[in-house]
């Protein structure tokens, strides 16, 4: 049975049809936050039946399939599949849980991300690229408070409303970020200060240039390294390793050294 479970969830067909039906589930969702005859709504209810239990017969067919069950748990994602199929249990013919049984069937839509290996890989390269994106965003805001304390200094009585204190201007320099009708903001100061442009560009050639593209390079960065690791551990599943740069070098060295002692 193991060996048979085994064999259908690496069937491509099989992951093709449980993408299906998380897909179906998600467009199930939707569907419910309209207005709906009484038929549709008894055949969603339905559907939504097979759909959780289909889930649970699959996270068992995963679990038999696995050769070593306690290591079952040790993978992040199936923990996550776990806990979202328990949950997706819930009964909501109650009308006292209804409401949180929907909620809790909407991160059924999630399992998209298990499922699929190419989303796995971006969501656990924004997860680790985290630490280095702190670091990024408290320098930016070290930025943002500095500028949004010199805008609230000089042009709180131009328009209190956009530059009153603080937290106003903070609010006032992300649309200017953003390119919200920046513009605006920019040529109502200038009607008092004719160079507060410097101010205005200055302060988006900081944020929106080179901070949005630190972000983008730290998070490309952290993206190569997991295809990396994930090309490296597909190769050691097939018992193949990679052959990396150094190793095609060292393997032309010792090529060298063996033409050089036959002369």
């Amino acid at each position: 049975m193991q060996t048979q479970f085994e064999r259908l969830k690496s069937n491509k067909a099989f992951e093709l049809f449980v993408i299906g039906v998380i897909v179906v589930s998600a467009l199930l969702i939707g569907a419910k936050t309209y207005t709906l005859p009484q038929s549709v709504v008894d055949a969603t209810i339905a559907l939504d039946y097979f759909i959780t239990l289909f889930f649970l017969v699959e996270i068992t067919i995963r679990f038999i399939a696995e050769q070593n069950k306690k290591r079952f748990f040790h993978s992040f994602w199936n923990t996550f599949d776990t806990l979202i199929v328990v949950v997706s249990l819930v009964p909501i013919d109650n009308s006292e849980m209804a409401v949180v049984g929907r909620l809790i069937r909407v991160f059924r839509v999630l399992r998209m991300v298990s499922i699929i290996p190419e989303l796995r890989i971006l969501l656990t390269s924004l997860v680790k690229a985290l630490p280095q994106l702190g670091y990024v965003m408290l320098l930016m805001f070290i930025i943002f408070y500095i500028y949004a304390a010199v805008g609230s200094t000089l042009f709180h009585h131009i328009n209190p409303d956009l530059w009153g204190d603080i937290t106003i201007s903070l609010l006032t320099l992300f649309r200017v970020m953003t390119f919200e009708d920046w513009t605006d903001v920019m040529y109502e100061t200038m009607e008092v200060y004719s160079l507060s442009w410097i101010y205005y560009l200055t302060f988006i050639f900081l944020s929106a240039f080179a901070f949005l593209n630190m972000v983008i390079g730290i998070v490309v960065n952290v993206m190569e390294q997991e295809h990396a690791k994930a090309r490296a551990d597909k190769l050691k599943e097939n018992g193949q390793t990679e052959v990396t740069m150094q190793d095609l070098q060292q393997q032309i060295a010792e090529l060298k050294m063996i033409i050089q002692s036959k002369r």
